[in-house]
């Protein structure tokens, strides 16, 4: 027991006492001890009121100073009062920091609530999407954010990554947008300015492409000079067959590297709109594969598992320039004697495409960086045998615009396996057509 609660037992007790000696005194003992204890409920009822005043308006009431336990409990909570508005100023302190760094940020940050609503948003917000202080907040963002390709990544909940659509006040403003969840319930929508990236992506292709063209005559010419000098060097350049046999293949390999510049080019700047055919796989690869034996002449041995039933709803072109990259670089870098296995399935998550081979390997540094332009594990090897570095770019692009992905498996000295992963929503199956009745 606290020494203020036995102050207060003792309080109460000696109020009891002095009613009763009154109430005694008259012959009323009855009536003194309900008036000692009316005045101690009395005094209890005027603290309570004051608490209750307190707390309607703690900045302008004080709490009187009684002592005993109402003295501890009007102390306790001055006390946790202080103590909340240090937090409650720490916290300010926090929410201002924070405030001023996100409107230093060039990107747009918006705050959504539970519902989607806007609860806050930075001057680049307001910048980038055209709101306004204060009749926006509380509006819905999908409200105020119509395009049809942000408001299906909006109610589809997957905000894994970003998507890219026009601003809402201006349509020559490409916006990317990122909704990261955070807290209870609560988002937080980050808008960055692309179009400048956008164009410049634009510019290098255009450029690439261009370039590309413009290569191709001077090639052209370059290549018909070196065969015709050539078909003389028995003759009196027999002393420069050597440089000419040399200036040829790398004439070749400058045409390769541009029709695969040219190939890529036409890869980024075609639309994901593009016409889409359901494609015969199994009779591309079993083609691609023959076309593989025929250059290999002999070198590798080939094996085949190609489902017959599954196809694939894609674009022709790109499709048959994946399969045969992969192949090719198979070929390309299995030594003489080794297997090349080539896989075509689908399952419940779709349709896969593998070549494994038993070549020199990747080692596992280089396997992040195997899809970038002009990227070569072994730059002396792939040159000597014509490689471009721009097989696995087009492999990738070709894979992204069909929405599918590439694993790669490879140890050093055992051989590689790259591994395509259609969606399933691409996939087609053939059922085989019934055997004819016989007519009796």
């Amino acid at each position: 027991m606290t020494p203020a609660l036995q102050q207060e037992i003792f309080k109460a007790a000696l109020r009891c006492l002095l009613g009763l000696l009154l109430g005694s005194l008259f012959g009323y003992w009855l009536l003194g001890l309900g008036l000692g204890l009316m005045l101690y409920l009395v005094m209890h009822l005027r603290y309570l009121a004051a608490l209750r005043k307190w707390f309607g308006a703690p900045k302008q009431v004080e709490l009187p100073e009684p002592g005993g336990i109402w003295g501890e409990v009007f102390e306790s909570l001055l006390t946790l009062q202080k103590r909340n508005r240090k937090r409650k100023k720490r916290l300010a302190a926090i929410v201002s920091e924070f405030q001023a760094s996100t409107e230093a940020l060039p990107d747009g940050a918006v705050v959504l609530g539970e519902r989607g609503e806007i609860v806050w948003f930075n001057t680049a917000g307001r910048t980038l999407l055209g709101l306004r202080s204060p009749q926006d907040f509380g509006q819905r963002v999908a409200n105020l954010v119509r395009h049809p390709t942000f408001t299906a990544y909006y109610a589809d909940g997957d905000y894994s990554s970003e998507v890219e659509a026009p601003s809402p006040i201006n349509t020559a403003v490409l916006l990317s947008y990122r909704i990261i969840p955070y807290g209870n319930g609560q988002r937080l929508l980050v808008v960055r300015d692309i179009s400048d990236l956008r164009r410049l992506d634009t510019i290098r292709r255009d450029f690439v492409a261009n370039a590309s063209h413009e290569l191709r005559t001077p090639l052209t010419v370059l290549r018909g000079y070196l065969d015709m000098m050539s078909a003389d060097a028995d003759g009196p350049l027999q002393p420069w067959t050597g440089p000419i046999h040399e200036m040829r293949a790398q004439a070749q390999r400058m045409e390769a590297l541009i029709a695969d510049l040219l190939k890529l080019a036409r890869l980024e700047a075609d639309g994901q709109q593009a016409r889409l055919d359901v494609l015969d796989v199994p009779a591309m690869l079993l083609r691609i594969v023959e076309d593989a034996k025929a250059v290999s002449k002999g070198q590798h041995r080939f094996e085949t598992e190609i489902a017959p039933d599954v196809q694939l709803l894609g674009r022709d072109v790109e499709i048959q320039s994946l399969f045969t990259n992969l192949i090719a670089n198979a070929c390309q870098y299995t030594p003489t004697g080794g297997i090349i296995r080539v896989r075509w399935w689908g399952d419940a998550e779709g349709a896969h495409y593998s070549v494994a081979d038993t070549g020199i390997g990747i080692s596992e540094k280089d396997l992040p960086r195997l899809t970038e332009r002009f990227y070569r594990v072994d730059v002396g090897r792939s040159r000597a045998s014509g490689g471009t570095g721009l097989g696995l770019s087009i492999v990738k692009h070709a894979l992204e615009r069909h929405e599918a992905r590439l694993k790669i498996e490879s140890e050093v000295g055992v051989g590689s396996t790259f591994t395509c992963h259609f969606p399933l929503h691409r996939v087609q199956h053939v059922v085989a057509a019934p055997p004819p009745v016989a007519q009796s």
